[in-house]
């Protein structure tokens, strides 16, 4: 009876274990950034032109994540032909399980006097003479996925405002800071993005544009493009273009093409399988995809 007695109080014991002092699973869950890409800067004639917007970015530090399989669609920058075209950047998306992420294009910079043509974008493209306020921001502060919502997760801002006196231009919107107006004490510089260390050291993504200066100055302007892949504003007489960064969603300089989105997953768990090649890396126990094309990711 005592040997019977004996087992009897360790199982007790093993199942008071398993009940309450062993810790919870830990959910699956992840940290998500989605950039879209930027704006084209504005059309250079005779040295006219603004800075691109930035792509609109979304970051969420917990994602809930499920077993099956997102969609990640990684949006390019607005193309610029020579400085004779103009376009907003493509939306970034992460969607699966009911649940979708999207991130507003950039809006290309204005162009040519006396039209009020910056567009509208994740963050707003900067304007031309005579005085127009920077276009708007479109990508929501409150994300919705379809299911769950998100505070304080959206970011884009204003393009600057432009003058009907010398610089003229404005620098497009960034996701940290609404673009440099002609009269700033920068001038029209791209509004800076914001720094994530979602990829395991910090990074800018989704600066604006520099915008550029009339009539051309020797040695020549150079107005910053934001931090966070914003090209540079350049004021000469070979109409230089300057494109925003690869893969940080910054807004073209002064007739420059938007740089493409990116999407950063960090997960607490390994996805099962992936598709468009993201580059995969590892830090602080989590396993970080990051992708610079369009494809899929699988738990």
């Amino acid at each position: 009876m005592t040997q019977y007695a004996g087992i009897w109080n360790l199982q007790q014991q093993a199942q008071a274990l398993t009940a309450s002092n062993w810790p919870a699973p830990v959910p699956p869950s992840a940290s998500v950034l989605v950039v879209a890409g930027g704006g084209t800067g504005g059309l250079i004639t005779s040295i006219r032109g603004a800075g691109g917007g930035a792509g609109g970015l979304i970051y969420i530090s917990s994602f809930p994540i499920s077993s099956g399989t997102y969609t990640v669609t990684v949006g390019s920058g607005g193309a610029s032909s020579s400085g004779t075209a103009v376009a907003n950047g493509s939306n970034s998306v992460v969607s699966g399980n009911g649940r979708t992420l999207t991130a507003n294009g950039g809006g290309s910079g204005g162009y040519n006097d006396y039209t009020n043509n910056g567009a509208v974008g994740g963050s707003g493209g900067g304007q031309w003479y005579p005085g127009f306020a920077g276009a708007a921001a479109n990508q929501p502060s409150t994300t919705n996925d379809g299911i769950s919502t998100y505070a304080s997760s959206g970011f884009g801002n204003a393009g600057g405002t432009s003058g009907n006196v010398p610089p003229y231009a404005s620098g497009g919107g960034g996701a940290g800071a609404a673009g440099g107006s002609y009269n700033g004490g920068s001038g029209p510089v791209g509004g800076v993005g914001k720094a994530y260390s979602i990829s395991g050291s910090s990074v800018y993504y989704a600066g604006g544009g520099g915008g550029d200066n009339y009539p051309p100055t020797y040695p020549p302007s150079h107005y910053a493009g934001g931090l966070g892949g914003g090209g540079t504003g350049y004021n000469d007489s070979y109409n230089t273009l300057s494109n925003g960064t690869a893969n940080t969603g910054g807004g073209g300089g002064s007739g420059g093409s938007g740089g493409s989105g990116v999407v950063i997953i960090s997960s607490n768990i390994a996805a099962a399988s992936t598709t468009g090649s993201p580059t995969i890396t590892t830090s602080g126990g989590n396993t970080i995809y990051t992708f610079t094309a369009s494809g899929t990711i699988t738990f």
